[in-house]
């Protein structure tokens, strides 16, 4: 069984990291495996796959590298750089490190992935350059034009995170994080499944790096960082506006507070993912709660939103 060995010193140091060249990556795993793990991802597979297959069409290399990079079980080791976790970064200041990965790096990381030499169509040295040239068309076409819609969920799914950590320790802030994943106890964090030896981080910096779309993966840079990229919970009520009807019938922002709360949420939570401020947020939740299409529970120093069985009847009747 693979674990991470923690210390003291490392838990202290760990973070929750925002990523957009990790978003874009999860993003083309997801136009690479050719459809989405949940509602939204597919709407978003769907709309964005035939302009994808377009430009792999008229880079056969590029597809090619994209074909040997991603497998079943592990990605090539230039194509997902662990964040540096200093400070915000752009997702051009990313992506110029996949751009500059030296060739011999990027040959060896595909061949890694192939178990065997590499086809003689991939022995060139501007893989890296085109990868990256990759990404960014997926960040510019696919990715950029919702980016503020998926930062609100990544930093709501921060905060609910962070709430956990602190009420109830790291089994309960890494619990669901990504599947195989299990906080062990003695300071070990079993990272996935697969057959691996144990790493001891003793003194790295270990970051968590969430993403909308339902993908996971580690990496690491070591023996200085390592980091877990991991898929946010509840992005299925979070991906799609409420329908025109029930908008009408309730008005736009409480019909949309009513949708998230598919699953438990605090205020905070709503207003990251919404972008509503703290006051309009409570008031739409008091009209709700006084309706009966909302409950509310406390959760330790929380308190949780939820949608009740009155509420939940009346979006299955929006949606046909």
């Amino acid at each position: 069984m693979p674990w991470w060995q923690l210390n003291a010193d490392t838990l202290a140091r760990s973070r929750f990291v925002v990523s957009p060249l990790a978003e874009v990556i999860a993003s083309l795993k997801t136009l690479h495996r050719g459809t989405g793990a949940h509602a939204v991802d597919r709407r978003w597979a769907d709309q964005h796959l035939p302009a994808f297959h377009a430009r792999l069409e008229s880079d056969p290399i590029t597809a090619l590298v994209l074909h040997t990079a991603l497998r079943p079980y592990w990605n090539a080791e230039f194509l997902t750089p662990t964040p540096t976790g200093a400070g915000e970064t752009t997702f051009d200041e990313e992506v110029a490190r996949v751009r500059t990965t030296p060739p011999s790096d990027v040959r060896a990381h595909l061949a890694e992935q192939l178990d065997e030499p590499l086809p003689r169509a991939l022995a060139r040295d501007d893989l890296a350059e085109r990868t990256a040239d990759l990404l960014a068309w997926v960040w510019s076409t696919c990715v950029r034009p919702t980016w503020p819609r998926r930062r609100r969920i990544i930093e709501a799914d921060v905060v609910a995170r962070t709430t956990r950590l602190t009420q109830g320790g790291w089994a309960a802030a890494l619990e669901g994080m990504r599947p195989g994943m299990r906080w062990l106890g003695d300071s070990r964090l079993r990272v996935h499944t697969r057959d691996y030896p144990p790493m001891d981080l003793a003194g790295a910096h270990l970051m968590f790096v969430p993403v909308t779309p339902r993908q996971s993966w580690v990496s690491w840079d070591a023996p200085h960082r390592y980091a877990v990229t991991y898929a946010c919970s509840g992005v299925d009520g979070a991906g799609s506006p409420p329908a025109g009807a029930l908008s009408r019938l309730l008005g736009s922002g409480r019909a949309e507070v009513l949708v998230l709360l598919d699953s438990p949420k605090s205020t905070t939570q709503l207003v990251a993912l919404t972008g509503m401020a703290l006051g309009s947020v409570g008031r739409h939740l008091k009209v709700l709660l006084d309706s009966g299409l909302v409950e509310r529970r406390r959760a330790g120093k929380s308190v949780l939103y939820y949608r009740a069985h009155a509420g939940t009847v009346l979006i299955r009747a929006q949606r046909g």
